[in-house]
Order: C-alpha cells, then sequence, then structure tokens
C-alpha cells in the first residue's frame, strides 16, 4: 500500500494520536515523571531538591525544536490538515492567571494533566480525583467564558 494512501485513510489521525499518546505516557512512566514525590522533590529548592525533571524538560525541548520548526514552514501537516501553531507572543492576566493556577495544582497534587492521565489508566484514585478535577475546570472555564 502506498505511504499517501495510508496518510489520507480516515483512521490514520486517530491511530497516530494514539500512538503518540502511548509513547508520551511510556516516556513519562520511564522518566518516574508519574510519581507526584519525584515532582515535588523538584519543585522543593530548600530541601531535597531533585534536577532530574529540569533534565526531562531539557530533553522534551531539544526533541521538539526542529519538528516545531519545520512545521512553522509547512502550510499542511503530515496528516494533510492545515497547520496551526500558535501566533500570539503577548504575556497578559489570562496567560500570567492560567499559569500561576497550573503551578499552584501542580505544586499541591505532583501531578499536571500528561502524568495524570497515565496515573489514571492505571486504576489510581489520586489519578481519577485529579483528571474529574481538571474536566470541572475546563467545564467551569467554559461556563465563565460564554
Amino acid at each position: 500500500m502506498q505511504v499517501s494512501k495510508i496518510l489520507k485513510h480516515p483512521l490514520f489521525p486517530i491511530i497516530s494520536a494514539a500512538l503518540s499518546g502511548l509513547i508520551f505516557g511510556v516516556g513519562l512512566l520511564l522518566s518516574g515523571m508519574t510519581n507526584p514525590a519525584k515532582v515535588l522533590a523538584f519543585l522543593d529548592l530548600g530541601g531535597a531538591w531533585d534536577p532530574s525533571l529540569a533534565l526531562v524538560m531539557a530533553g522534551g525541548i531539544g526533541f521538539a525544536f526542529w519538528p516545531f520548526r519545520l512545521a512553522k514552514k509547512r502550510p499542511v501537516t503530515f496528516l494533510h490538515l492545515p497547520t496551526t501553531l500558535p501566533v500570539s507572543t503577548a504575556i497578559d492576566r489570562r496567560l500570567l492567571g492560567g499559569s500561576l493556577l497550573f503551578g499552584i495544582g501542580w505544586g499541591i497534587a505532583g501531578l499536571c494533566p500528561g502524568p495524570a492521565l497515565v496515573v489514571l489508566s492505571a486504576g489510581s484514585l489520586k489519578g481519577f480525583a485529579f483528571v474529574a478535577a481538571m474536566i470541572a475546570g475546563m467545564l467551569l472555564f467554559e461556563v465563565l467564558e460564554n
């Protein structure tokens, strides 16, 4: 089967997204970033600081740098969808407030959305509580936004 036919198959975007999520989840597991104690140790600058999260972030940024540079130059993605990347560079109250809320939640729970989904998939009650609160927050945002 030709590659172009595979890329245009209606299930390809779903399979591609699922595979990307699986690879991301395995990476989170291997790096230990699904362990809230490890994340909280990174945030504990005055105690037993663990810099490994910074190394994971640097690796992610380094890995994504060139694909994002390439994506900026392409009008369509490899899935033949329009390339849509953020264009705003404004630092406003909404960005700062959202960042603050994200950081507070991350510091309290030791989880952010990606690792929380991995923890949830393992059947953890903490993962369920985090994801339920995250969904409630998204719904509240939609209500307040409209």
